[in-house]
C-alpha cells in the first residue's frame, strides 16, 4: 500500500449534533495518483482497533489514544485541548500502520474499507496482489493505469542503473539494481492482469464497446511493454565495458576455438618471428557497424535476438491496431447494412402512401 497511499493526515474536526452531539475528525488520504478525505468519530477508530486485533491476532503497533483524559475523565467533545491531543494521537495512529514493517494491519479489508481506499486500488509493498479478483470503476481502472505506467518507467530506470554501475565495473551493484528491475517487473505483470480481468467486470457493468476495445489496447500496449523489459532484465548485456574480456563472457572448449580460429592461433611470418592471427568472425564477413565492432560472436547473436524481438513486439502492436481496425470496419459495415434496410423500409412505405394518395385523388376525381 506504501507504493499507493503516500501520506495520511488529520487535519481537521467537526462537531455534530446528530443523532447526538459528538466530533468528527476529517482524514486526508494522499495517493500517488488522486487524494480524498473521510470522516470519522473516535467510536469508528475504537471499532477499526477491534477489529485489526482480532483480524492479525495482533494489536497495531501504535496504541489507540484512550477515550478519555486523565485530567479530565468526563465527556471531552466539547474540549478544544482534549481534541487537539486526541486529533494529533489518531493521526499517529494511523501512521503507524501505514509505516509498519508488517504489512498485515494495513493489508486488512478493515483499514481498507476505514480509510474508503478505491476497491482494486491497493497492492502490498512486497508487489503482490491478493488472492481474490480487483473489483474497478471506470475512474479506478485509469488510476490503476496510470500507476503501472509509472511502475514501468521505473523498472526501465532500474535496467539503466544497472548498466551504469556495469559500464563502472561495480558487478555486486549492476546485479542488485537488475533484481531489483525483476521484482518490480513481476509485479507489474500481475497488476496487467489484473487490469484484464476488470474490463470483464466494467464490460458486465455497461460500458460502451469502442471505450473497452480502447481499454483493451492499453492493456495490451503495457504488456507488450513487459515482455521487452522482460528480455532487458533477463539476458546479460555482453558488451565488452566493465564485463572483462570476450573470452570470459563466453567460454568455449579448445575444440571449439580450434574450428573456429583454425588450427594454432599464431603463425611464422617472414624472418621466422612469430604474430598472433587476428580473431575475426567466420559468418561471411559481415559489414561491421559501430553496434557490432565491439562485439564477439555469442555478442552479435545476443544484438540479433534483441532486434528481433523488438521486430516481434512492434509486429505485436501494429497487429493489435489492425484486429481494433477490422473490429470498426465490421461495425461500420453492419452498421451501413442497418442504415439500407431502414432506407429499403421507408421507401416502401413511400411508395404505400403515394399509391394510396393516387387512389383517393382518383374517387375525388370521380365525386367533382
Amino acid at each position: 500500500m506504501s507504493t499507493i497511499i503516500q501520506a495520511i493526515y488529520i487535519r481537521g474536526t467537526e462537531e455534530r449534533t446528530t443523532p447526538k452531539p459528538h466530533t468528527v475528525y476529517r482524514i486526508e488520504i494522499q495517493a500517488s495518483v488522486r487524494s480524498w478525505h473521510m470522516w470519522r468519530r473516535y467510536s469508528e477508530f475504537v471499532d477499526l482497533h477491534t477489529e485489526l486485533t482480532k483480524s492479525t491476532s495482533s494489536p497495531p503497533p501504535t496504541e489507540l489514544p484512550p477515550k478519555r483524559s486523565m485530567l479530565s475523565p468526563f465527556r471531552s467533545h466539547s474540549n478544544p485541548t482534549l481534541i487537539e491531543e486526541r486529533r494529533a494521537g489518531l493521526e499517529l495512529y494511523l501512521r503507524g500502520i501505514l509505516s509498519a514493517k508488517e504489512e498485515k494491519w494495513r493489508e486488512s479489508y478493515a483499514f481498507r474499507e476505514f480509510l474508503g481506499i478505491p476497491a482494486g486500488k491497493v497492492h502490498p509493498d512486497s508487489g503482490s496482489l491478493g488472492a481474490g479478483p480487483s473489483q474497478f470503476t471506470s475512474a479506478s481502472w485509469l488510476d490503476e493505469h496510470t500507476e503501472l505506467q509509472t511502475r514501468i518507467r521505473d523498472v526501465r530506470a532500474d535496467i539503466n542503473k544497472r548498466d551504469a554501475l556495469s559500464d563502472r565495473g561495480d558487478v555486486s551493484g549492476s546485479h542488485q539494481s537488475n533484481v531489483q528491475a525483476k521484482k518490480k517487473l513481476a509485479t507489474v505483470f500481475t497488476r496487467v492482469d489484473g487490469l484484464e480481468d476488470g474490463l470483464k467486470q466494467l464490460a458486465l457493468g455497461g460500458m460502451s464497446e469502442g471505450e473497452l476495445q480502447r481499454r483493451r489496447d492499453m492493456a495490451s500496449r503495457l504488456r507488450d511493454e513487459c515482455t521487452t523489459l522482460t528480455k532487458m532484465v533477463t539476458v546479460a548485456r555482453l558488451t565488452g565495458r566493465g564485463l572483462g574480456s570476450a573470452l570470459e563472457r563466453n567460454p568455449a572448449s579448445e575444440s571449439d576455438r580450434t574450428a573456429l580460429l583454425g588450427d594454432a592461433e599464431s603463425s611464422t611470418g617472414a624472418g621466422g618471428n612469430q604474430f598472433r592471427r587476428p580473431v575475426t568472425r567466420v559468418f561471411g564477413q559481415p559489414k561491421e557497424t559501430e553496434k557490432t565492432r565491439p562485439l564477439d560472436n555469442g555478442g552479435l547473436v545476443q544484438l540479433q535476438q534483441s532486434q528481433m524481438d523488438q521486430q516481434d513486439a512492434q509486429l505485436a502492436q501494429l497487429s493489435t491496431i489492425l484486429v481494433r481496425q477490422k473490429q470498426l470496419g465490421l461495425a461500420i459495415g453492419q452498421e451501413i447494412s442497418e442504415q439500407n434496410e431502414m432506407l429499403t423500409g421507408l421507401t416502401n412505405e413511400v411508395d404505400n402512401v403515394g399509391a394510396k394518395l393516387s387512389s383517393a385523388k382518383r374517387q375525388l376525381n370521380r365525386i367533382s
